[in-house]
């Protein structure tokens, strides 16, 4: 299984323990194309253990095409990105979410 693969499965077992026949209704986890070209990501926190934490907002620019961007507001981790970094976005999620906070 590659890299990609466990994101994903990851990201579907995330998703999957928010469901609770209430949550799912509402909220959700968006991924989306830019027109510059990219990706965009909107994962809910709302209802979630992670609702209150936040993520400083992080951008990384190494070319037109090679760049990330994360943040959290409204209850809501963001991330914008090049068109090869949608994994990128990803992780950096997943290693948020699943890093304790003090």
């Amino acid at each position: 299984m590659s890299d990609s693969d466990h994101l994903l499965a990851w990201l579907q077992d995330w998703y999957a323990q928010q469901c609770d026949g209430d949550w799912e209704h509402e909220w959700g986890v968006k991924i989306a194309t830019l027109d510059n070209p990219g990706w965009t990501v909107e994962i809910d926190l709302e209802e979630t253990d992670l609702e209150g934490r936040e993520y400083p907002r992080q951008d990384v620019n190494r070319s037109t095409q090679d760049w990330v961007w994360a943040w959290t507001a409204e209850k809501t981790f963001h991330a914008a990105c090049g068109p090869g970094n949608l994994s990128e976005a990803l992780t950096l999620f997943r290693t948020w979410a699943t890093t304790t906070t003090p």
